[in-house]
């Protein structure tokens, strides 16, 4: 049965987030349904572009009540629900969905801590729902073809080296919400960088060791060791940090990834990620909560490193 034969029904957490259109747009190119949406925030127009006819709600109380009811008509009822709110209410929205019988999508982090995934793996047990992430970097071409070539390589002891830099400024406002507050979203690592980790670590294999130069509110550098390769890394909020190549474009996030001295293009091609995520969750192929447990263990460790 094809996506577009059979529509399933959405419901989406966070909806007035930067990140909710991606999802809202990865509903709609997959055939499916958005019927409804939380946000403790109303300034949530955007849906209207989407899914016009979809109820929404400012209250957790009343939107859970809404999915069982829709449950227990077993008509309309909610077959995902895709979760975009803030890092630490990641685990408990990822219950609401398991509990009202629909699978979780989660953009990342999946949670703040490693033994979070050993609770929700034995609710999706219990449950007989998935849970599912977001790691769209896996399904760039440009990581894609990197990891083919170091799959590839028949000599198994080389060791790369790598520097990553992610620089993508942020005004007053970032310190004043949730994502300033390290409790809330787990820090400048987990709130930026934990895709890349995600990434590197699925090409070059575990961390065998997490060394912390700098953790502060606006940047955090390091150096891990993998076990195929060395990665020196930067992760700043700070547009004092902005290269002067990216200052003269007037460009106010930089990213860089060299292996060996050699740069690799990802700028571009992030649009579809999400969409493309979806296709996969909805054929099989998601990422599920196992995938993320390695960059979720070294976010962690960053985090309380002392």
């Amino acid at each position: 049965m094809t996506l577009a034969e059979h529509p399933y029904n959405f419901a989406l957490i966070g909806a007035a987030g930067y990140i909710a259109p991606r999802h809202m747009r990865a509903i709609k190119d997959t055939n499916n349904q958005l019927v409804a949406a939380l946000d403790p925030f109303d300034s949530v127009g955007i849906i209207d572009s989407y899914f016009p006819d979809a109820q929404f709600f400012t209250e957790p109380e009343r939107f859970d009540r809404h999915l069982d009811k829709l449950r227990r008509k077993g008509q309309g009822k909610v077959d995902y629900v895709s979760i975009c709110s803030p890092n630490y209410l990641h685990d408990a929205h990822i219950r609401m969905a398991l509990r009202n019988d629909a699978h979780a999508i989660c953009e990342k982090p999946l949670v703040l801590n490693p033994w979070n995934i050993d609770a929700l793996q034995e609710i999706e047990k219990e449950s007989g729902k998935k849970i599912f992430t977001i790691l769209q970097l896996r399904h760039h071409p440009a990581i894609i073809k990197l990891k083919e070539q170091i799959d590839q390589n028949t000599n198994q002891e080389k060791r790369y080296h790598i520097e990553l830099q992610y620089i993508t400024s942020r005004g007053a406002w970032y310190h004043h919400s949730w994502k300033g507050k390290i409790e809330k979203s787990g820090g400048i690592a987990t709130n930026i960088g934990v895709h890349f980790f995600d990434m590197l670590t699925w090409i070059f294999g575990d961390c065998q060791q997490n060394i912390v130069h700098e953790n502060t509110h606006d940047h955090a550098i390091g150096r891990l060791e993998l076990e195929k390769a060395s990665v020196n890394w930067l992760l700043s909020i700070n547009r004092n940090h902005l290269p002067e190549i990216a200052r003269s474009k007037g460009q106010t996030t930089y990213r860089t990834i060299t292996v060996d001295g050699e740069e690799i293009e990802f700028s571009g091609g992030f649009t579809d990620l999400h969409t493309l995520s979806y296709q996969h969750i909805l054929n099989g192929t998601g990422f599920g909560i196992e995938a993320a447990r390695k960059s979720i263990q070294i976010v962690h460790d960053i985090r309380n490193n002392k």
